[in-house]
C-alpha cells in the first residue's frame, strides 16, 4: 500500500474519475444554495440534489468531486470514538443516468486496487451487499473476482429517505489487521455485523433506481425511469486507513492542528487528554471552514450549531489547561494545512480569528448570563428540585455543562433531575431528525420537465410586450395537451422574468383572440426554460398557439430601480464601512428591497446618513448603466464582483454603474442611476451575528417614506407647542435635560429616603445569639426598594441579619440579607428565605448575602417569622 499524504489521497480520487471522463464538479459552499431543507452541506451528493431531483440538467452526466460537509448530530461522540468528525470531506463519484452498477462496482474496485492508484491488497477489503440484489453480487464475484467468502448480503444495504429516489447500495470494508481485535473474534466481527475498529467501511455506492415510498412494500416500488449513482468515501476514514492512523485523527489532516493546540496546552497528547485535543482540532477545522463560507455565529439556524461547536471546543481547553482565547490562534495552523485544496481559506484568515476571539471572549460573559438564570430558577424551585427542562437549557442556550449546574444547585439544597435532562437530550435529537425528514431530501422526479429541452428564449431584458408560441404545457409538472384552468407554460419567446438572483418574477397577461391567463408567477424549469405559472380566465391553451405577452410595466419599473439600488448600496457600504462588506442576501420586490451582508456591529446614525447620502449622490449622477455577457475569467479580471456561494456558467452578465459598481448579474436594470429617482433607508437591523440587513425604497415609495417622517415631525412640533419643525430639535433637548434633571432628583430624594429608614430600622436590630438581627413587617415597598435598605442596613453593620417581610394582595414576599461577618459565622440569607417560603405555600432561595422569596399562605407570615428568629438563635 502506498504512503501519500491526505491531499495527495484527495488529487488522485479526482485524477482517476477524470480519466473516466467525469466533470470535476467544484467544492459547494458548505451553506446550502436555495435548499430550506438543508442546514449545512451534509454529504457531497447534497450539493448536486438539484441534478439528481431534475430541476437541474448538468453539462456532464458524469460527475465526481470533493466535497466539505458539516454533520453535528453526533456531536457528543466527536473525540470519544475513532471516526466521528463535525467537519469532513466526502469523496464521491455520480452518475446522472449516464452508467449504473455495471461501471460503478468496477469503478470503486479498480481505484482501491490498482497499483496505479491507491494499491490496497484486495484480501483486505471485504464488501456487502443488499440481500435481493444479485446483479451487484454478481458483478463484484465475476467482474471484479471478489471472494464470495468476503461478501455480505443484508437487508440493511438499502438507502431511502422518506419518499423520493433510493435503492440498494453496496458497501466496501477494509480489514485493518488483528491490531485492531484484541478478543480475536476475526471474520465474525464483519459477518455478525458487531461494533468494531477492525472492518472499516470505506466507501458506499448507491444504486439509485426506485421511487421510493415507505407507505408500501419494497417489492412494490417502481422502477425509476433514469437510474443514478450516488457514492461517497471519507476523505478522513481512507487517509486513516492509509497512514495507518490509529484513528481519523492521527493523520497529517489534523496532526498539525493537534501539535500547535500542545504548544499552547499545559499536558501533551496523550491519555486522558486526548479527547480534549482531538474535540478542538475537529471543532476549529468546522469553525474555521463555516465562517469562510460565509456563516456567522448567532442564536439559531446554522450560526447556533456554529457557536455550540465552539463552545464544546472551549470547554474541552479547559481541560488542557487553557483559560485564555486559544482557538483563533489555531485558524492560521488549519489555513495552511487545507491550502493545497482550499487556498481560500487564507484570505480569510485574519477575519476568522477575530470573529473566533470575538466569540471565545463573549463566552463568559454567557455563562454570566446563564448563572443569572439559574440564580433564578433557584429560588422558583420546588420540592426541592431543579427541573431537568432548566438544566437543559443552561447547558443548550449558555453552555453549562451539566455537572456544573449540579454543583450550584446542590450548594443551594436542590437536587438535579437527571432523567429530565436526559430526555431533553432526546427529543432534541429527535427534532433535529425530524427535520431532516420533514421535506424529502430528493424531490420525486418531473420526469415530463426534466425531458423537455427544447430552447425558449428571453428577451425581457428590453422588451415589455412580445408575441411567443407555447411549445409545451404541464399540470403538475406533468405535460398535457391543453389547460383550461391553472397550469405552466413553456414559449419559445417570453419577455417575463423568472426569479433569480433574489428579484422576484415578473407578472402580467397573456392574450389572442377569445383567450386571456394571467401570468401569476414564474420560475426556471429543469433544462433553463422561463416556466410560467398562469390562471385562465377565459378559454383554453393549447400547444402550438402564438400568444400577446404583456408584462406589468409599473410593477417591473419599481422591480428594476430597487435592484439596481441594491448594487449601489453595496458599493456605498464598501465606501463607508470598509472592503470587508460582501453581500449575504438579497431581497428586490416593487415595494422595496432588503440587503444583507457580513458586518461586526450595529451601524451608527452617521454611517447610515453617510450611505443614503452616497447612494442618492449616485442616483444623481446619472451614470450609465451597462449590462455586458462575457467570459467568466474576462469578467473577474474585470474586477466585477460576484457572490462567493453562487455558482455560475462559462459566460455572465456585468452590469456596471459608471466606475462606481460592477457586479455579476443576470437581474433586471435601469439604463441610467437617475431613473432610480431617490433612495430612502428604512432600517438597518441584525438578523443573526455579524450578518446585518438594510431595508430601503426608491423612487416614488422614497417619496412616500419621506412625506411620512415630515408628516410625524409635523406632529411632534405641534404636540410640544412649536409654530414650525425647524425649533423642535432644541426643544426637544431642553425636554430631554430637564426629565434626566428630575429623575436624578427623584433618585436623590429615594437615597434620602433609605438612609432616614436605614438610621430608623437599624435601632429596632435585636441582639441573636451572636448577630444583631432584624426581623420586620413592612407595608408599601415593594421587593427592589427593600433589597436597596438591606444594602444600606449591610453597609452599616457588618453583623447584622436583615429579615423583611411585606404582604400584598394576600401573597407574602420575604426578602433578606446578612452583612460580611454576619456570613461569616455561618448565615444564609437564601436558606432564611427558602424555609419561611416553603412554611407559607411558596418557595424561593439565593445567595448567602442577599436572598428573596414569596408565599401564598399569608396566615403562616408570623410563624414563619419566629422560624427565622429561632434559626439565628442556633447559630
Amino acid at each position: 500500500m502506498k504512503q501519500l499524504s491526505g491531499n495527495q489521497i484527495r488529487q488522485m480520487f479526482l485524477d482517476y474519475f477524470k480519466e473516466k471522463g467525469h466533470m470535476i464538479e467544484p467544492g459547494a459552499s458548505l451553506i446550502p444554495n436555495n435548499d430550506p431543507t438543508l442546514l449545512w452541506i451534509n454529504a457531497g451528493v447534497a450539493a448536486l440534489k438539484k441534478y439528481f431531483d431534475g430541476s437541474e440538467k448538468p453539462r456532464c452526466n458524469r460527475i465526481a468531486n470533493a466535497q466539505k460537509s458539516i454533520r453535528t448530530n453526533d456531536i457528543e461522540n466527536v473525540g470519544k470514538t475513532a471516526r466521528h468528525h463535525t467537519f469532513f470531506e466526502m469523496l464521491g463519484n455520480f452518475s446522472i443516468g449516464d452508467y449504473f452498477k455495471e461501471e460503478a462496482i468496477p469503478f470503486a474496485w479498480e481505484f482501491l486496487t490498482s497499483e496505479k492508484w491507491m494499491g490496497i491488497d484486495k484480501n483486505r477489503l471485504y464488501v456487502s451487499v443488499y440481500t435481493d440484489d444479485e446483479d451487484a453480487y454478481r458483478i463484484w464475484t465475476e467482474k471484479c473476482g471478489v471472494d464470495p467468502k468476503h461478501i455480505l448480503k443484508t437487508d440493511d444495504n438499502f438507502w431511502e429517505i422518506g419518499k423520493g429516489p433510493g435503492g440498494p447500495d453496496s458497501e466496501i470494508f477494509f480489514d485493518r489487521g488483528e491490531k485492531y481485535d484484541p478478543e480475536g473474534l476475526g471474520e465474525r466481527l464483519f459477518f455478525e455485523e458487531l461494533e468494531n475498529d477492525r472492518y472499516v467501511e470505506v466507501w458506499n455506492i448507491v444504486f439509485s433506481q426506485y421511487d421510493c415510498d415507505p407507505s408500501i412494500d419494497r417489492k412494490d416500488y417502481k422502477e425509476l425511469p433514469q437510474k443514478n449513482i450516488d457514492t461517497g468515501m471519507g476523505l478522513e476514514r481512507l487517509v486513516a486507513l492509509i497512514q495507518d492512523g490509529e484513528t481519523n485523527f492521527d493523520t497529517d489532516l489534523f496532526l498539525p492542528i493537534i501539535h500547535a493546540t500542545e504548544k499552547l496546552a499545559k499536558y501533551p497528547y496523550e491519555g486522558e487528554y486526548k479527547m480534549a485535543y482531538r474535540v478542538i482540532a475537529d471543532h476549529i477545522r468546522t469553525v474555521t471552514f463555516a465562517l469562510s463560507d460565509g456563516a456567522n455565529f448567532s442564536n439559531s439556524g446554522r450560526g447556533y450549531v456554529l457557536r455550540r461547536v465552539l463552545r464544546r471546543a472551549v470547554r474541552y481547553g479547559l481541560k488542557l489547561g487553557l483559560e485564555d482565547a486559544f482557538l483563533y490562534k489555531l485558524v492560521p495552523v488549519v489555513a495552511d494545512t487545507m491550502q493545497d485544496f482550499y487556498p481560500y481559506l487564507q484570505e480569510h484568515v485574519e477575519f476568522n480569528q477575530r470573529l473566533i476571539k470575538i466569540e471565545e471572549d463573549t463566552f463568559k460573559k454567557t455563562l454570566k448570563n446563564g448563572q443569572a438564570l439559574l440564580d433564578e430558577e433557584i429560588q422558583k424551585a420546588q420540592n426541592g428540585k431543579l427541573s431537568g427542562e432548566i438544566v437543559f437549557k443552561l447547558y443548550d442556550t449558555y453552555g453549562f455543562p451539566f455537572e456544573l449546574t449540579q454543583e450550584i444547585a446542590q450548594e443551594s439544597g436542590l437536587e438535579v433531575l437527571r432523567d429530565e435532562f436526559d430526555a431533553q437530550m432526546q427529543l432534541q435529537k429527535e427534532r433535529a431528525r425530524n427535520a431532516r425528514n420533514t421535506k424529502e431530501s430528493f424531490a420525486s422526479q418531473h420526469v415530463d420537465l426534466m425531458e423537455f429541452t427544447q430552447e425558449s428564449q428571453y428577451i425581457g431584458y428590453d422588451h415589455l410586450e412580445c408575441d411567443g408560441t407555447i411549445i409545451a404545457l404541464f399540470k403538475d409538472g406533468k405535460r398535457v395537451d391543453a389547460l383550461e384552468e391553472e397550469g405552466q407554460i413553456i414559449l419559445d419567446t417570453t419577455c417575463f422574468y423568472a426569479e433569480s438572483g433574489g428579484q422576484i418574477a415578473d407578472t402580467g397577461v397573456l392574450e389572442v383572440d377569445g383567450i386571456k391567463a394571467q401570468v401569476l408567477d414564474v420560475q426556471k424549469a429543469p433544462n433553463k426554460q422561463n416556466l410560467l405559472q398562469v390562471k385562465l380566465e377565459q378559454g383554453v391553451l393549447k400547444e402550438g398557439m402564438t400568444l400577446h405577452q404583456v408584462v406589468d410595466s409599473k410593477k417591473r419599473a419599481a422591480i428594476t430601480a430597487n435592484h439596481s439600488c441594491t448594487h449601489l448600496l453595496q458599493s456605498a457600504l464598501k465606501q463607508v464601512v470598509g472592503s470587508h462588506i460582501s453581500q449575504a442576501g438579497s431581497y428586490v420586490c416593487e415595494d422595496y428591497l432588503r440587503f444583507d451582508f457580513n458586518h461586526f456591529e450595529k451601524l451608527s446614525k452617521e454611517q447610515l446618513v453617510e450611505i443614503e447620502d452616497l447612494v442618492n449622490q449616485y442616483i444623481d449622477a446619472n451614470y450609465t448603466v451597462t449590462k455586458e455577457v462575457m467570459d467568466i475569467e474576462d469578467a473577474r479580471k474585470s474586477g466585477a464582483t460576484a457572490l462567493f456561494n453562487e455558482k455560475y456558467g462559462d459566460r455572465v452578465r456585468v452590469v456596471t454603474m459608471g466606475d462606481v459598481s460592477k457586479e455579476f448579474c443576470g437581474g433586471c436594470h435601469v439604463d441610467h442611476t437617475s431613473q432610480i429617482g431617490l433612495c430612502k433607508i428604512i432600517s438597518e437591523e441584525s438578523i443573526g451575528s455579524d450578518i446585518r440587513r438594510i431595508t430601503a425604497k426608491t423612487k416614488y415609495a422614497a417619496y412616500k417614506e419621506c412625506a411620512h417622517q415630515q408628516a410625524q415631525l409635523e406632529h411632534i412640533a405641534k404636540s410640544a407647542k412649536q409654530k414650525s419643525t425647524k425649533e423642535i430639535e432644541l426643544k426637544v433637548d431642553s425636554f430631554l435635560e430637564q426629565m434626566h434633571a428630575l429623575q436624578k432628583e427623584n433618585e436623590n430624594l429615594k437615597n434620602q429616603i433609605f438612609a432616614l429608614k436605614s438610621k430608623e430600622w437599624i435601632l429596632e436590630a435585636k441582639e441573636c445569639g451572636s448577630i444583631k438581627a432584624l426581623i420586620k413587617k413592612v407595608q408599601g415597598m415593594d421587593a427592589s426598594a427593600l433589597k436597596d435598605i438591606v444594602s444600606n442596613l449591610k453597609g452599616q453593620d457588618e453583623n447584622i441579619v436583615c429579615f423583611f417581610v411585606n404582604v400584598n394582595d394576600n401573597k407574602v414576599v420575604f426578602v433578606a440579607g446578612a452583612g460580611k461577618e454576619a456570613v461569616r459565622k455561618g448565615v444564609h440569607a437564601g436558606k432564611l428565605v427558602k424555609q419561611a417560603a416553603m412554611l407559607c405555600d411558596g418557595n424561593g432561595g439565593g445567595k448567602p448575602d442577599m436572598a428573596q422569596a414569596g408565599g401564598k399562605d399569608i396566615s403562616k407570615v408570623d410563624e414563619a417569622m419566629k422560624l427565622v428568629e429561632n434559626t439565628l438563635k442556633e447559630i
